[in-house]
């Protein structure tokens, strides 16, 4: 097992990623294996070299959790080798498997870059890998467009959340919170902008009323355009 260098709040474990979130709100490491990620919060000075061997101590554990996500998670069409397509804001992109010491997926001349170990299941941690850099874009990304699109509304945010959603693409509190599917990303931008001022006119109108359809036209006017492909291949965005 050993922390990425190019991204130390990430560790490659044997057959899962493991993604560090520091935090000064705890004295303790807490282990969680949601949709099959593995992540541990900890407190934010602790080394890397103790996160490591928590890691490894729960190893049987995180194994049991992902091998229930597994059973449970329908089959994936994707092999996850050098020169499978996968789409990001609409455009294709060639995934790019080199080997060596781990590093993380990083999208360089076009294609999806990842290092992989020669010892290691490729397709395991190339999907996980994909999977960690989609969410990493969608946090920059989507945030991005919040700040853009939440002074044209009118509304004022609060908290953002990326997460995994089964069914839905977003969703928001009367307080301003929103919280976003990273599997969005995959869609054309312009969907992606749907999506987010859909979830923004929702703190205006928080029913799919006429006057809610009103206040998306405003901001968006050819918005059912997307709103429709988003009906149609919706489906299609997976991993």
């Amino acid at each position: 097992m050993s922390a990425d260098k190019a991204a130390l709040e990430q560790i490659a474990a044997n057959g899962y990623l493991v993604n560090v979130n520091r935090t000064k709100r705890t004295k303790t490491a807490t282990i969680n294996v949601v949709e099959g990620e593995v992540s541990i919060t900890v407190p934010k000075a602790l080394d890397m070299s103790r996160i490591v061997q928590i890691v490894e101590s729960k190893h049987t554990w995180i194994i049991e959790k992902l091998a229930i996500h597994e059973q449970a998670a329908p089959k994936r069409e994707k092999a996850f080798v050098s020169g499978e397509g996968f789409s990001y804001l609409g455009r294709n992109y060639r995934l790019k498997i080199n080997t060596g010491d781990y590093q993380s997926v990083r999208l360089i001349q076009g294609r999806l870059a990842i290092t992989l170990p020669d010892d290691i299941d490729h397709r395991i941690y190339a999907r996980k890998g994909l999977i960690s850099w989609y969410k990493r874009q969608a946090e920059k990304k989507i945030r991005e467009k919040v700040e853009r699109y939440a002074h044209i509304v009118g509304v004022e945010t609060g908290v953002i959340r990326i997460k995994s959603f089964k069914s839905r693409w977003g969703s928001c509190t009367p307080y301003g919170d929103l919280e976003f599917n990273w599997v969005i990303m995959m869609a054309p931008n312009r969907v992606v902008d749907y999506v987010v001022i859909h979830e923004l006119c929702h703190l205006i109108q928080m029913d799919h009323s006429p006057q809610f359809w009103r206040e998306v036209e405003r901001v968006m006017p050819d918005y059912l355009e997307h709103k429709e492909w988003l009906k149609v291949n919706g489906h299609k965005l997976v991993i």
